[in-house]
Order: C-alpha cells, then sequence, then structure tokens
C-alpha cells in the first residue's frame, strides 16, 4: 500500500530507572541495552522509515537538554522534522504540538503515529502489518487507534484498555472500542482483568487524523491546545504537566484498541534486559562476569576492560558506569528514582546526574 503514515517519535523521556547508565545527556533512547550496536532511538526510527516511506515524513520531538545528541544519533533526520521542547510537559504538550506543525504541513487529513522512542519491538512484519491496519481506520473514520499489547501477566506497573463493542476488521485485523482506561491497578485487580480476556495493556502508541485530534484536544483539552495554537512552543512555560492518557485518552469517545501481536517490551527497568536476553542462562551479563554460586543476576559494564566478580548472589542487578556502581536487588530497580532524587539534594553528587 502507499506509505500514508506520518510517525513522530517521541524522544523526550530520562529513563531514569537505568541509572547510572541513563544520565542527563545519555537518557536511555541513546542506549543499545539488547546486546546490538544500535540505540532504542535509532532501532526505532530504522523500524518506522519503511512505513514513512524515507527520512522526510519522520519527525521527532524532544527536548532541548538532548536535541544534539538526537541530532547526532539521526543524522539523515531533516533539521525542521526535529521539534524541541524547551522544556519537559509530558506527553499531552508533546503530541499537541507535534500535530498541529505536522498538520502545518501535512493538512489536517494526515494520518499521524506517535511512538515512544524506547519500546523493543520483536516482529517486524507483523508490527508493519498492525500499523497499517489501525491507519487504515483512522483514515477511513474519525478515531484514535490505540495498540493494545495482549498481557502475559498480571502487571501493576502498565496502564489497562478494556475492549467495548467490535467495530470490525482492518487489515485483516480485530479492532473494538475501549470502554475504558484503567491507570496502574493493584495485582489482585490485573489478574481479574487478564482472566476476562478483554483488556489489554496500553502500549502509548496511538493513530489518528491530525484534524480528528485537534478538534478532541479543543474539546477536552483547550487549556494546552490553544495556548500552542496561539503561540506555538513558546507557551510551553504556561503548560500544566500532564499526559496525553489523562488529558485525551480517559476522555474522548474516539478511542479504539487494536489488539497487537508482535513482540513488545517498553523496557522500563533493569529488569528488563532478563526478559529480552537471558533465555536459559543463570545470569544475564553484558559485562566481563566471573561468578561463583551466582543466579538471576543482570550485569552491565559500560567498559569492557573491567570485570565484575560475584560469589554467592542471587537476583541482583550490578551496573558499573564510569565512576558510579549501583548493586541492588531486582525487586527494588523501582527506587532508582528515589536514589537520583537523594542525589539530586546533595550538590557533591551532581556530576553523577
Amino acid at each position: 500500500m502507499n506509505k500514508p503514515l506520518i510517525p513522530v517519535i517521541l524522544a523526550g523521556g530520562k529513563g531514569e530507572r537505568f541509572w547510572p547508565l541513563s544520565r542527563r545527556h545519555r537518557p536511555k533512547q541513546f542506549l543499545s541495552l539488547d546486546g546490538t550496536d544500535k540505540s532504542l532511538l535509532q532501532a526505532t526510527a530504522d523500524r518506522l522509515l519503511e512505513l514513512a516511506g524515507g527520512w522526510d515524513r519522520l519527525w521527532v520531538v524532544t527536548s532541548a537538554l538532548i536535541a544534539d545528541g538526537v541530532r547526532k544519533q539521526l543524522p539523515q533526520l531533516p533539521e525542521e522534522n526535529l521539534l524541541v521542547e524547551p522544556e519537559g510537559r509530558d506527553t499531552a504538550p508533546a503530541v499537541a504540538w507535534a500535530t498541529l506543525e505536522v498538520s502545518k504541513r501535512h493538512g489536517k487529513q494526515a494520518a499521524i503515529g506517535f511512538f515512544p522512542a524506547d519500546h523493543w519491538i520483536g516482529d517486524q512484519p507483523a508490527f508493519q502489518q498492525t500499523l497499517n491496519a489501525a491507519t487504515q481506520l483512522a483514515l477511513a473514520e474519525a478515531s484514535i487507534v490505540t495498540l493494545g499489547i495482549k498481557p502475559n501477566y498480571p502487571s501493576t506497573g502498565y496502564g489497562y484498555m478494556e475492549q467495548g463493542e467490535p467495530k470490525g476488521s482492518f487489515g485483516g485485523l480485530p479492532v473494538y472500542r475501549v470502554s475504558r482506561f484503567t491507570e496502574k491497578p493493584d495485582r489482585e485487580t490485573a489478574e481479574s482483568f487478564i482472566n476476562t480476556g478483554r483488556f489489554s495493556w496500553n502500549s502509548g502508541m496511538f493513530i489518528f487524523r491530525a484534524g480528528v485530534v485537534l478538534e478532541e484536544l479543543h474539546t477536552h483539552a483547550p487549556e494546552i491546545i490553544r495556548p500552542l495554537a496561539e503561540k506555538g512552543k513558546s507557551a510551553y512555560s504556561e503548560l500544566e504537566k500532564k499526559s496525553i492518557d489523562y488529558a485525551l485518552m480517559e476522555k474522548t469517545q474516539l478511542a479504539y484498541v487494536l489488539p497487537a501481536n508482535f513482540g513488545w517490551d517498553d523496557l522500563g527497568d533493569w529488569n528488563a534486559i532478563e526478559r529480552l536476553l537471558k533465555g536459559d542462562a543463570l545470569n544475564v551479563a553484558l559485562a566481563n562476569h566471573m561468578g561463583q554460586d551466582t543466579k538471576g543476576a543482570i550485569l552491565y559494564a559500560s567498559d569492557r576492560d573491567e570485570v565484575i566478580v560475584t560469589i554467592g548472589l542471587e537476583d541482583v542487578v550490578i551496573v558499573r558506569d564510569r565512576n558510579v556502581t549501583l548493586v541492588a536487588h531486582k525487586d527494588r530497580t523501582q527506587e532508582i528514582k528515589q536514589v537520583l532524587k537523594l542525589l539530586q539534594a546533595d550538590p557533591k553528587f551532581e556530576k553523577l546526574l
């Protein structure tokens, strides 16, 4: 089919739970975490290029702090396709501003897709088939199409979407109305969701026509879209920090979910490395590792000449990067963000951030 989709990569995140490898000027999307030589951002751009039909139809939204890094990572990206936010305001302003800018160049009938820069996708052909189906629906009707991931365990870290009435089939794949969003439920609720067979994880990827979402934003989030429409990015300082899920997706009546099955992980923290790479091994070692009586460990060293030696350890994360060594239990990697707040409060640790 033709290449009607204009992909926009959301690349402004920090990825703090991958500290100390991820830091202010080297966020998670600049890292290679799957054993290849490509960063997450580069891998995301590669998988979207064919859908876009070329670099001139691929866009990236990022922050001023790391814009130069994006330019180095993606030298083929046209400068006018790089939207640099003056300050972070979460995903709602990023989506709203990018949609405004894309519509100026390509019109309000253009189909736009938004994609986080830090996802891992296992099956590229299935990914493209799913996006082609979502684009068909977005072009055919007023809709905001989300890609839902089939849950394989009761995660409490993802948002969930419930499938409502069926919308029909597009590109050979079924589509449903979204009857409700639930953000990060407790484990018991997550288990009940999975048992119904009607719920998908919210992947954070969605496709729509520019004009449809601009109208919906004027209806449900005028405090975000109006200043941006009037002033462009100079309005950022007056915008509330809000995610697109809270600002729009939980309010709109045009949300649809296309259940996807293409192998997906959002690479949220160091435990994702184990999900991707462990296989049948005792440990996951992206480092020179000499271990005795050690199992379930995740080990990373940015300097390949360094050696990590372990004795009698189980279920730990050990990361060595420049002047920092992190040692944590795998069940407590979410607390890295809390540690970073403590480091930020002490000036002598400034260079570690």
